[in-house]
């Protein structure tokens, strides 16, 4: 039997989707039946026999309606397998520190929703287009020095996804290995 997996996204800009979009691209060549969906959407969870979570990151957390989604949905989520990710800016630069800052902002989360265990979270990097911020945003990129442009590894998201993949579907449904 096909399992059928959600990815749920929470985005600000549009480089959240871009990567869900992705992961489900990935599981479905695993043979998964894959829907993509905003974490504004009224979504039945129980539906789905693993879920994955992602969000960006805004000043140092997730956004507010992914850590909603989780705390209304902690019911069945700990239930089923998931994962987390996000995508953020401080993963332009993959280092162990970067790595380190980026999964303390996981540490509300796991404060909020301790029953649900992940079995992976992914750590991916963004984009900032300050063309498409507002004028306190573009003037913190701007302070800051944050760098500006793309900075997704597809290569990396389709690994990890893939490392993931049979956590989330189980071995025996393994399609395309």
């Amino acid at each position: 039997m096909l399992k059928k997996i959600l990815v749920a996204y929470a985005t600000r800009m549009g480089s959240t989707i871009d990567i869900a979009e992705e992961i489900a691209k990935v599981l479905r060549e695993w043979g998964a039946i894959v829907e993509v969906r905003s974490t504004h959407e009224r979504i039945e969870v129980e539906y789905y026999d693993a879920v994955i979570v992602g969000s960006a990151i805004r000043i140092g957390h997730l956004l507010p309606e992914a850590v909603e989604f989780l705390e209304k949905n902690r019911a069945v989520l700990k239930k089923v397998p998931m994962a987390y990710f996000v995508s953020c800016i401080t993963m332009s630069e993959d280092t162990p520190e970067n790595r380190e800052t980026v999964l303390h902002y996981f540490d509300p989360v796991m404060q909020a929703v301790p029953e649900i265990t992940p079995v992976s979270i992914g750590l991916f990097a963004g984009t900032v287009d300050p063309t498409n911020l507002d004028f306190f945003p573009r003037l913190m990129v701007k302070v800051n020095k944050i760098p500006i442009g793309d900075f997704r590894d597809w290569e990396t998201i389709r690994n990890w996804t893939s490392a993931i993949a049979p956590s989330l579907i189980g071995e025996a449904e393994i399609l395309f290995p």
